[in-house]
């Protein structure tokens, strides 16, 4: 009986296909990808075991350093308008004449530490530069000079009709007056909510806590 020769086919694989799909993926994960802007304030925040993502819109962050310095901040990616309301609001009750090109560089200042007497100079400076300038913080100590009670003022009217988020980030080591002037110029302002934004730490071992969270399969 003649045997019958089985063709030999080579088998190597042709990876070209798998190279072309490799670099589109990575390409897709470049162009996507959002990469935190770097913080011109070192904040080192105390730890909670609690987690809750932080909103990337319609919130107002109140930023508390170890020095006692406050910073106000608007998250709002996808409304830029909201910045431009905020700082016109701000020019113009505090008539402090800033210019047009001032104005919209308040939509790339990442935070504002300065009293309203430096905000010309601040928005003068581009936003990259920014953060060789060292800010003294907006005045909260004296209660009838809290200028960060004008700043929430103004961002509550640029959100009307909207609910806007208040998160205050403070240095484990900022001391309690700093913190109360915040409040009060929450306070003053009819707020009452806010949410502290802490670093995230592990649930303590045999807690309630820990059991509630094994029960809902966290």
């Amino acid at each position: 009986m003649p045997s019958v020769k089985i063709p030999r086919k080579s088998t190597d694989t042709d990876m070209t296909p798998f190279v072309d799909i490799a670099f589109l993926i990575l390409s897709f994960f470049i162009m996507a990808t959002k990469f935190k802007p770097p913080e011109p304030v070192e904040i080192v925040t105390p730890g909670s075991v609690l987690s809750q993502k932080l909103p990337e819109n319609n919130a107002v962050m109140i930023t508390i350093d170890s020095s006692n310095r406050v910073y106000f901040t608007v998250l709002s990616e996808k409304d830029k308008t909201k910045f431009d309301d905020i700082i016109k609001g701000i020019n113009t009750t505090q008539n402090l004449g800033l210019s047009q090109a001032e104005l919209n560089n308040f939509r790339n200042t990442f935070l504002v530490g300065v009293p309203f007497a430096g905000l010309k100079q601040l928005l003068g400076i581009n936003a990259k530069e920014q953060g060789k300038l060292k800010q003294p913080g907006i005045p909260v100590m004296d209660s009838a000079n809290n200028q960060l009670i004008w700043w929430i003022q103004q961002a509550k009217t640029a959100f009307a009709g909207q609910k806007l988020n208040y998160l205050i980030k403070g240095d484990g080591k900022a001391k309690y007056p700093a913190f109360e002037a915040v409040l009060t110029a929450l306070k003053k302002n009819d707020e009452f909510k806010y949410n502290l934004v802490t670093s995230l730490d592990e649930v303590p071992a045999g807690t309630e806590l820990e059991k509630r969270l094994q029960e809902e399969g966290k």
